[in-house]
């Protein structure tokens, strides 16, 4: 059950932060999604872009903590630490 709920924490994780980029481009730029994320990658700022899109990230883990799912909050980390790992190399 440990690798299904870190697995469960993980997908949480990514879906949390395609959800808050999503978020920030339709309130903050004229554009839809996928010309906003073309647009922030052609300027330089999609690492930005992704980082506003994890403060939602936090917010899942504080939930996860707060129900004991302590193992689903590590899934939700594992997804911050790939994220960061693959903005650094994109």
């Amino acid at each position: 059950m440990n690798k299904k709920d870190l697995l469960i924490g993980f997908i949480i994780g990514i879906l949390a932060s395609i959800l808050g980029s999503f978020i920030f481009i339709s309130f903050f730029t004229d554009f839809d999604f996928m010309t906003g994320i073309e647009s922030m990658k052609s300027e330089g700022k999609l690492g930005k872009l992704i980082t506003l899109g994890s403060i939602l990230d936090l917010v899942a883990f504080g939930i996860l903590l707060k129900l004991n799912k302590e193992i689903m909050a590590r899934g939700v980390v594992l997804s911050v630490i790939i994220i960061a790992i693959i903005t650094l190399f994109a």
